[in-house]
């Protein structure tokens, strides 16, 4: 999650900086740095920001399982974690989930393709681009950083 997701998810909840750290059991030292990007979002804090997102939703969050909607194999479910627990609209919150035929190394690996699948997307709901930071359909995506040494010096 980047400092940017991390404000939105913040202003989203409508918390204060205060509220934030208390909610999820981090200093406010933390928030700012956060917020400022002097430091990474650490993976429980983002795991519980959508976790907290995702109930703001309430009933109106779509109830099939990922199983269904990525049409997973039999062979596949049965070595997923999210399958053994009945856990199918909260797979991106479990860790060890074959998604793409394959488990992930880490929770960074395991989010890049939790950001772009229809399950975290629809419990999200209009919120998603904001947070998981999604480019619109068609958008050039933006450029992250600028390569100082392009100039000619002559």
């Amino acid at each position: 999650m980047t400092r940017k997701g991390f404000t939105n998810a913040r202003s989203i909840l409508a918390k204060t900086q205060t509220e934030m750290a208390q909610i999820l059991g981090v200093s406010v030292k933390a928030v700012h740095s956060y917020e400022q990007g002097w430091r990474n979002v650490p993976p429980h804090v983002e795991r519980q920001l959508y976790f907290l997102l995702t109930r703001r939703r309430g009933s109106k969050v779509p109830r099939k399982a990922c199983w269904t909607i990525n049409k997973c194999p039999s062979h596949l479910k049965s070595k997923c974690p999210a399958w053994e627990f009945k856990a199918g609209a909260l797979c991106w919150f479990i860790n060890g989930t074959v998604c793409g035929g394959q488990v992930c190394s880490d929770w960074g690996e395991k989010m890049a393709q939790c950001r772009r699948c229809p399950v975290l997307t629809a419990m999200l709901g209009e919120c998603a681009p904001e947070v998981l930071e999604i480019e619109p359909e068609g958008a050039e995506p933006a450029l992250m950083h600028k390569d100082v040494n392009t100039s000619k010096k002559e």
